[in-house]
């Protein structure tokens, strides 16, 4: 029987690798530029996956204006310390393998600017088995996950929305899937829990690696 899913577009991080030593200390640092000193861990990892600026807005409480200055100081930090302050989770490489072997065509569909996912990629030996990697630019103000997915897409060349699953640990992977229109798969070794992935109805829920490779593989 013919394989459902010929493109998978993978997230980043909470999903390929975990980023929370970087990303924590990046917030913290720059937090700090506005006196505020956080060290509630649980707030700190709601920053993993949402763009930045809507962390900084819906978890901190600032304007608009003090999130983007905010994000700036965050990528002083992350630029020179925090991108490599990260691991791959284990198994995910050997995952990644098995999909090429069985001719699933990869890519990856984060809301990290594609120079710090390049970076962390390349890093990790991962880079080579995506035919994309698509993300947030540097210079964006506003960034919605739907429109990486649709880069993704672009790039793919592939008109068949059928032919497409989203795979990520946060609950805007799922989102920006649904406002494209293909399906999704969350994941639970990452960042999102249970509760707030299943609200936005993906089609599959990976507990652990292990899962998610069993599930790629009969889909």
């Amino acid at each position: 029987m013919r394989k459902k899913y010929d493109i998978l577009l993978f997230d980043l991080d909470g999903t390929l690798t975990d980023p929370e030593e970087g990303i924590s200390n990046a917030v913290k640092y720059s937090l700090s530029y506005f006196g505020i000193e956080e060290n509630d861990m649980k707030k700190l990892r709601g920053f993993i996956g949402p763009p930045l600026i809507d962390g900084y807005m819906d978890i901190c409480g600032f304007s608009y204006e003090n999130a983007l200055i905010a994000r700036d100081k965050y990528r002083d930090y992350y630029s020179e310390k925090g991108v490599l302050e990260n691991n791959i989770y284990p198994g995910i490489k050997d995952l990644l393998e098995e999909m090429k072997l069985i001719g699933k065509r990869m890519f990856v569909a984060t809301s990290k600017p594609v120079v710090y996912a390049d970076i962390i990629l390349k890093h990790f030996g991962l880079f080579n088995y995506f035919e994309g990697v698509c993300g947030a630019e540097m210079s964006e103000k506003q960034h919605r996950k739907s429109n990486v997915i649709k880069k993704a897409i672009s790039i793919a060349g592939e008109s068949d929305l059928k032919k497409y699953l989203m795979i990520g640990d946060r609950k805007h992977d799922l989102i920006g899937a649904n406002e494209v229109g293909i399906d999704s798969l969350g994941v639970l070794f990452g960042y999102g829990t249970k509760e707030e992935l299943v609200e936005y109805c993906p089609k599959y829920i990976a507990e652990t690696v292990s899962d998610l490779e069993r599930i790629l593989k009969e889909v």
